[in-house]
């Protein structure tokens, strides 16, 4: 097939066809289906599906051919990458002076799995995968080529077998690398495919042991200086935790992005125990020990504003992996009507929770869905010269004037017991308890409810009506729930589309079947899109994120329905007839009928624990 000539049918089919295993017929009655089914695939799928084709015949035309062939292409035929992710890929590596692979990129930019990338390579087209051990090189074979060479093509010779040389490739299907290989290794080359940091570290390590034999050595400025450059990398980039983690070949760094972990840069091993160091001396923790989690936080200044952090290590096979939590960020802190409650909601929490002078309002969630900026928006909203508000948290994470606040320090003997036993004698009228974490927690909050105080509290639990059951597994008994807890609130943080690149979306009939439609009449009036990635969103299609609430008002039904200790389902069926529950996968899909974040989010994000209402209804509940 000549190179300068596009696919007719895509590389594999095409290729099928010239051997003889495919017949246009064929070929042509299969695009046809292709055209009637609601949700596309890949043609080749579809030609073995109608057993024109077999998975051994496309093995075998795959390595007979493997030298022709152009990997994002292949990847898109064999149903891996979706033609517009392999478009993103191609706009990436345009856009950067310097150019990378395409294979490179679409690891590094979470289109395919590393692991995925190297499986298709090893077992469809057969090139050997070879995980290079620093002690099974053979260093005559390295000592071929100079260490600049290496450099400039990333390849590694790992042994001989017979007359073939085995050299192992990040991509063996790039034909400008394999030119190179044969210049220094000869034309017997046997082309293999290793994990990529693996490969390049094991390079790294030789080049060092043929120039000086020495390891490298950072010294506290260098070390001083990498880790404030990742804090502040991570400030910039609107992290919310970096994540700081030794493997088998070496330290890997991820910052939490919208919700959602991102690689942001690898060092070699060798930075491991330096970094960790200097970070445990930042905390003040215990930089002898390494075979015990331990805790600890730092202020970190930025630009003239203090940071707080927080830090954990946690002791892994492969070291001490750290997670720095950024705490205290400007712009954090929001009013009540700017957390994104639909009106409705909004209205009704404020009546029917908030504005009561007494009870228990729960904020519940996973980690990370904003329960902690809900919490201080309400106390924002609260906040005022007649009241007083006092808190008990772990740790502050925002200072707000005119309230007291209270940072539990456990290593003073400052706990949560002790805090909460003092607190209730300070005359409060608001009391706010960072977390219900143990049954005593959970006793004080409704005690402090029965004695005439508003408490806001924080929860982990799945949504609203889970918030409940768990007090009663607590051992709260079921009358003191039903007389001192006003509302819950369940709230979650999806990603937002990228308003830069943003267009419309035409979701089929199985998108709707996964957030529980089952045709489009019930989501008339909606107005989806997606992202088609861009360099302001890194070309994942999202930018920001949209938070969505589920409110339970305990009214007189709700409350019974406690007290005769129903189960989960009847109770949010009672919730949803008789006090406006609008549940979280209900305000997700409106989020996403009002193009503010995707379906696919819906479905990553929310919890599907009822069949949604039709879209018109819950616009109509929520106030829209």
């Amino acid at each position: 097939m000549p190179q300068d000539l596009p696919p007719k049918y895509g590389q594999i089919v095409d290729l099928l066809l010239k051997e003889g295993y495919l017949t246009e017929k064929q070929i042509d009655y299969a695009m046809r289906v292709a055209s009637k089914l609601e949700v596309g695939r890949p043609l080749l799928d579809i030609l073995k599906e109608l057993d024109y084709v077999t998975d051994e015949q496309v093995s075998e035309i795959l390595r007979k051919n493997r030298v022709s062939m152009r990997i994002g292409s292949l990847l898109v035929e064999l149903g891996y990458l979706k033609e517009k992710e392999l478009q993103s890929a191609f706009d990436i590596q345009s856009s950067q002076s310097l150019k990378k692979k395409i294979g490179e990129i679409l690891v590094e930019h979470n289109f395919i799995k590393e692991s995925t990338f190297i499986e298709i390579l090893s077992l469809q087209l057969g090139f050997l995968h070879v995980e290079p051990e620093f002690s099974a090189i053979d260093s005559d074979l390295f000592a071929m080529a100079s260490s600049r060479w290496y450099d400039e093509h990333p390849c590694l010779p790992i042994r001989k077998e017979g007359e073939n040389v085995v050299v192992v490739f990040i991509d063996p299907l790039d034909e400008k690398e394999l030119s190179a290989a044969r210049r220094i290794f000869g034309n017997h080359l046997l082309p293999a495919i290793a994990n990529r940091s693996a490969l390049l570290e094991t390079i790294k390590r030789l080049q060092k042991k043929v120039l000086a034999g020495e390891s490298i050595k950072v010294d506290d400025k260098t070390t001083v200086g990498i880790v404030n450059a990742l804090i502040m990398a991570a400030v910039r980039d609107k992290a919310s935790d970096i994540h700081i983690e030794p493997l088998s070949d070496r330290l890997r760094v991820r910052f939490r992005q919208d919700g959602v972990l991102l690689l942001h840069k690898d060092f070699p091993l060798d930075l491991a125990a330096p970094i960790t160091s200097r970070i445990k001396i930042m905390c003040e923790v215990d930089i002898t020990e390494k075979r015990r989690h331990q805790g600890g936080r730092l202020q970190f200044d930025q630009a003239g504003e203090q940071l707080d952090i927080r830090a954990s290590f946690f002791v892994t096979i492969y070291g001490e992996k750290i997670v720095l939590r950024i705490l205290n960020r400007q712009g954090q802190l929001f009013g009540l009507d700017e957390i994104g409650m639909a009106p409705n909601i909004l209205e009704r929490f404020k009546e029917d929770a908030l504005d009561l002078p007494s009870g228990v309002v729960l904020i519940t969630g996973p980690t990370g869905s904003g329960k902690t900026s809900t919490v201080y928006s309400c106390i924002n909203y609260l906040n005022n010269p007649q009241t007083s508000i006092i808190t008990a948290e772990e740790p502050v994470e925002y200072v707000i004037d005119g309230i007291s606040q209270c940072s539990i320090n456990p290593k003073i003997q400052l706990t949560f017991e002790e805090t909460l036993r003092h607190i209730v004698r300070q005359d409060p009228d608001v009391i706010v308890i960072g977390e219900i974490r143990d049954n005593y927690s959970a006793e004080v909050a409704v005690q402090a409810a029965l004695t005439g105080h508003k408490v806001l509290t924080t929860f982990h639990t799945e949504d609203s009506i889970g918030g409940l059951i768990r007090l009663l597994n607590m051992g709260i008994e079921a009358f003191l729930i039903s007389s001192t807890v006003v509302s819950v609130v369940a709230q979650r943080l999806m990603r937002r589309v990228c308003p830069a690149c943003k267009i419309p979306f035409q979701p089929t009939t199985a998108d709707l079947h996964h957030v529980g439609y089952k045709n489009f009449d019930q989501v008339l009036g909606a107005r989806f899109f997606e992202g088609r990635g861009c360099s302001q969103c890194r070309h994942t299609g999202y930018k920001g994120r949209v938070a969505v609430f589920e409110l339970l008002v305990l009214d007189e039904q709700v409350r019974n329905a406690i007290i005769e200790r129903k189960t989960s389902h009847e109770i949010r069926r009672i919730s949803l007839a008789s006090s406006g529950l609008v549940t979280l996968q209900e305000h997700g899909i409106a989020r996403a009928a009002n193009g503010e974040t995707t379906l696919a989010e819906v479905r990553r994000c929310l919890p599907r624990l009822y069949a949604p209402r039709p879209l018109p209804e819950i616009r109509r509940a929520l106030g829209e």
